[in-house]
This record gives C-alpha cells, sequence and structure tokens, in this order.
C-alpha cells in the first residue's frame, strides 16, 4: 500500500471516529512516533499475538 493509500484511509478512518477517541488516537500516533521502526514492529507484533489469542487468554485467565 503506498503511503498516499495508508494517508487517505487513516483520515477516512478519523472523519468517522467519535470524538472521544480522538485524543486517545493521538497519544497513540506521538507515541509512535518516537519509537524506532524496531521497537515499533515489536509493539505491532506484540498486539497481534494478543488479538489472536485473546480467547486463550482468557480463558488461562480463569
Amino acid at each position: 500500500m503506498s503511503r498516499e493509500q495508508v494517508k487517505t484511509e487513516i483520515n477516512e478512518i478519523l472523519q468517522n471516529l467519535p470524538d472521544e477517541n480522538l485524543e486517545g488516537v493521538l497519544e497513540y500516533l506521538k507515541a509512535a512516533q518516537k519509537l524506532s521502526t524496531q521497537k515499533l514492529s515489536l509493539v505491532h507484533n506484540f498486539q497481534q499475538i494478543l488479538e489472536d489469542d485473546k480467547t486463550l487468554l482468557s480463558k488461562l485467565a480463569q
């Protein structure tokens, strides 16, 4: 996906996002901007693992 396509998609999402969520998105983007590419990749991978294993983690927590 090109940079312009990503920007366009982000803008579309922001236009439809409730106002109370915008500040959280801004803080996330600021934090992401400070991370190195490697650390950002690790964070993304960790989030993906948590999403993929959400059911399993919930069962383990019980």
